[in-house]
């Protein structure tokens, strides 16, 4: 699993004795209950922002998603059983409160889905749109890599996508086989143009959300599935934004930097407390948030302050995004004069 993997690399790195990692290592393995590891891969560390209404993620989006519509009465919100409430409910009540013109279904398309979302946004209305699953998104990545990432540029600023957001569940839950379990946020990171962020919560899923329907570039939001439920929060009732392209550092250390995004931050921060409470080891944590653009500042500054990083993603490891953030790292941060 992640947590083991993290902890030892942690003893690879020699920060803490070989023996000294063995121990640590065998006391959680021991120490592991397991109907609920089997239940879930991860402990939930819910983030605080004073008072709020009790949500869990799917909830937060929903609040976001009612609060667009309200405000902007052009937008739109679309896929496959939108109409219905959604697969994972995210959409529910939402066409009784709006109407069947602007919360509908879609046919089982994703071609069609994004091209339709790219006329929408190319008209001056806001296209929200829906991908079932993560999976499914690659029938419409000509579409979004190559239509909504390029219009501003290919029209020489005429025209744009930008009023267009894709949410798009995503990553795995312990049963989704190879086609409910990917996570394929390095694919888009690679278009200059588009903007693409993971939340770890729901105040992190419905601040996002509400920033990337704003935002004048085409956007897509990677929701880990198994936070839908799982991650619960006070979220603030009102309409509220987070900065796109911005990294979360969650806990402050100095000994070496753990970088996740998604369900992973939570992975990290276990481990985090782990470390600190068996070996003293003081991790910092940062939530990256933002797949493109990422924040190379906050990040660089943690790496050279610790002169430790360690990357956690779930995607597979060869040519994943980490890959990215592990190359300017060493370049910028180990390597540079």
């Amino acid at each position: 699993t992640s947590l083991f993997c993290v902890l030892y690399i942690l003893r690879k790195m020699n920060i803490v004795s070989t023996q000294l990692g063995n121990s640590l290592y065998n006391c959680v393995r021991s120490n592991l209950r397991w109907p609920l590891w089997t239940r879930s891969h991860f402990t939930y560390y819910p983030t605080r922002m004073g008072t709020g209404k009790r949500m869990n993620m799917f909830n937060a989006i929903n609040n976001a998603m009612d609060l667009a519509l309200d405000e902007n009465k052009s937008a739109l919100l679309f896929g496959e059983d939108v109409g219905f409430g959604g697969v994972f409910r995210c959409s529910v009540n939402l066409r009784d409160k709006y109407g069947s013109q602007r919360v509908f279904n879609t046919p089982l398309c994703e071609q069609g889905i994004a091209g339709f979302a790219i006329g929408v946004a190319n008209t001056g209305a806001t296209a929200i749109a829906e991908i079932q699953f993560a999976d499914y998104i690659f029938p419409s990545f000509d579409q979004i890599v190559n239509e909504a990432a390029k219009y501003r540029y290919r029209s020489g600023g005429l025209f744009d996508c930008g009023s267009l957001t894709f949410r798009v569940p995503c990553g795995a839950v312990g049963h989704g086989a190879l086609y409910h379990s990917q996570s394929p946020e390095a694919y888009f990171a690679h278009t200059p143009g588009l903007r693409v962020v993971v939340p770890r919560g729901p105040i992190k899923a419905k601040g996002l959300i509400l920033a990337c329907i704003r935002d004048p570039n085409p956007c897509i939001v990677f929701e880990p599935k198994t936070l839908y439920r799982a991650a619960v929060e006070e979220v603030p009732a009102e309409y509220y934004t987070s900065q796109l392209g911005k990294a979360d550092i969650l806990r402050h250390g100095k000994d070496v930097t753990l970088i996740g995004w998604g369900t992973q931050v939570h992975v990290l921060l276990e481990v985090a407390e782990i470390a600190k409470s068996t070996l003293n080891i003081d991790c910092e944590v940062i939530d990256l948030v933002s797949i493109l653009p990422w924040d190379a500042i906050t990040i660089c500054t943690s790496a050279k302050k610790t002169g430790r990083v360690i990357i956690a993603h779930e995607a597979p490891l060869t040519q994943g995004f980490g890959s990215e953030l592990a190359s300017y790292i060493q370049e910028k941060c180990f390597f540079a004069p």
